[in-house]
């Protein structure tokens, strides 16, 4: 039952090329750091991604598609990458965008083993374009289908060596939904501990949907545009 691998290379050594992958993070909160370098050194091709956003130009998983490491990106905002903007306007990059909540939605449907649902969010837009549209209580909805991955990367907090989960306030953000919905779900976390020590009410995510943990190392914990307050004269 322990799940503790020895480093971010070992965990991520038989992720193939043009695998699908589901990594945690909004913006550049609650990144796997590690997993996303491990990756980039492991030079794997071919790569859809499932993820909020694709980093930065230079940060998170920015560094995988200025590698070309990427192949598509599934995601709800694409701001803040010009690497990502030259990528898809010159052909390079196949992009499918999702609302935010249709995103979320989406991958918990793939984790919790539902064929689809009806959102009227986009309907009638080009996001419904080749979806099938149904009236429901007098409004157009859209079906969308749900959202799997052969490996999942994930940020969290704190971890036991079975692999119960708990993240840090927002940092969380989609992790747990990907955890449910990757046949492989790996994890680097900031403290590891023995069964027993963590809480259970406070386990966001339990260890059968957690195949392989390793400790979070050196951590930037980026942030893409620092705002503060200014000084009290």
């Amino acid at each position: 039952m322990n799940k503790v691998y020895a480093s971010a290379e070992e965990a991520v050594a038989d992720i193939p090329d043009n695998i699908t992958l589901m990594s945690g993070g909004f913006g550049l909160c609650g990144n796997p750091e590690n997993l996303i370098t491990a990756l980039h050194k492991k030079n794997v091709k071919g790569l859809t991604i499932i993820s909020n956003n694709c980093g930065t130009t230079e940060l998170g998983l920015g560094v995988l598609l200025q590698n070309k490491q990427v192949k598509k990106m599934v995601a709800s905002y694409v701001g803040e990458n010009k690497e990502f903007e030259r990528q898809f306007l010159s052909g390079e990059l196949e992009v499918e965008l999702n609302p935010q909540g249709t995103l979320a939605e989406r991958i918990r449907a793939g984790g919790c083993g539902i064929g689809g649902f009806f959102t009227p969010t986009g309907a009638g837009t080009q996001v419904a374009e080749g979806k099938e549209s149904r009236i429901i209580d007098g409004r157009l909805h859209v079906l969308e289908t749900p959202l799997k991955a052969d490996y999942a990367i994930v940020h969290a907090w704190k971890a036991d060596t079975w692999g119960n989960l708990v993240f840090h306030k927002t940092a969380r953000n989609f992790s747990p939904m990907m955890c449910m919905a990757a046949k492989v779900t790996i994890v680097e976390a900031e403290h590891i501990v023995q069964p027993g020590e963590l809480d259970p009410d406070l386990v966001h995510i339990p260890s059968i949907f957690v195949h392989r943990i390793v400790q979070a190392q050196n951590l930037q914990k980026w942030i893409e545009r620092r705002t503060v307050r200014k000084k009290a004269s």
